[in-house]
């Protein structure tokens, strides 16, 4: 089945960049830079590729930096810097600066949060309400199962007492980092919604995290965070697998459909950046009738 098969691809395709010569590699991110000036290179990240490297990681997008330069300057320019950090499977707008001190500005636009982002995720299930903030700080917790792990949770700050079910204030977790999230529906069909999110600040999985244990919808293709005591593929409801044309058997292979779509920089006079989402999570927002009309 070609849906199926696609998915089959896509899983294969993170495989498939860690084996490339990261000539091949930085090749890529040229054919996706978005945007450039003297001080920024902006890429459209794609899916599956690590931004740093780590156990098991030939290549990442840090290593290809100077090649990459050297691509987009004629051989003449000096290293690319970070200045924030995607997921691996997270896709979407990502500023590379040309140099450190650009870098070191851009860095503190986002500690200070003067930088405004939005995602796009499609999610199980339909957030009620239909748009709100949540508030809830994260930490991070080894799951106690056969296989234990670590994953982040939330660490609320109040609970509702079991004797009279009266709202009482917890002792605050010193581990737990402040985490807010703004998300806002803009579509729902096929058990599933498509949200725009606007994370106020950033912490480690925020996103996934405050979708799946505080609104109680998880993104599709989210399988770390959509059961908490054990790793497994997600669980989909029957219209989502029909539309999506896939078996619960093959959901494994399904991936995260998390994508960074706008980023707004104040340099200078403020620049909107935009990454029109990947190829499959287009394909996922026509079959599952959720294709919206992009600005």
């Amino acid at each position: 089945d070609p849906a199926q098969r696609r998915i089959r691809e896509l899983s294969m395709l993170s495989q498939q960049l860690q084996q490339v010569h990261p000539n091949v590699l930085a090749k890529v991110l040229k054919k996706e830079t978005v945007y450039q000036n003297e001080e920024i290179v902006v890429i459209n990240k794609p899916y599956g590729l690590p931004v740093h490297g780590g156990p098991g990681v030939k290549n990442c997008i840090t290593d290809v930096l100077p090649i990459l330069a050297k691509m987009l300057e004629n051989m003449r320019a000096e290293p690319l810097h970070l200045c924030h950090r995607l997921d691996k499977d997270t896709t979407g707008v990502m500023v590379l600066a040309r140099s450190k001190e650009a870098a070191d500005r851009i860095r503190l636009l986002f500690k200070t949060r003067q930088v405004e982002k939005t995602y796009w995720a499609i999610v199980l299930g339909d957030p009620d309400p239909a748009e709100g903030i949540v508030d809830i700080p994260i930490v991070e917790k080894e799951v106690q199962s056969h296989q234990s792990h670590y994953k982040m949770t939330l660490a609320p700050n109040y609970r509702l007492c079991p004797e009279d079910g009266k709202v009482v204030r917890t002792r605050r977790n010193r581990s737990a980092e402040s985490a807010v999230t703004r998300y806002r529906r803009l579509g729902s069909a096929s058990a599933c919604s498509l949200l725009e999110l606007q994370p106020i600040t950033g912490v480690k999985h925020q996103i996934r995290v405050h979708l799946a244990y505080g609104v109680g919808c998880p993104i599709l293709g989210d399988h770390k965070y959509s059961h908490w005591s054990k790793l497994a593929p997600q669980k989909l409801p029957e219209l989502t697998l029909r539309r999506l044309k896939l078996e619960q058997s093959k959901a494994r292979h399904l991936p995260l459909h998390l994508h960074a779509y706008r980023l707004s920089l104040p340099l200078g006079q403020r620049i909107d950046l935009v990454c029109k989402p990947p190829l499959f999570f287009q394909k996922s927002l026509r079959r599952l009738e959720l294709d919206i009309a992009q600005d």
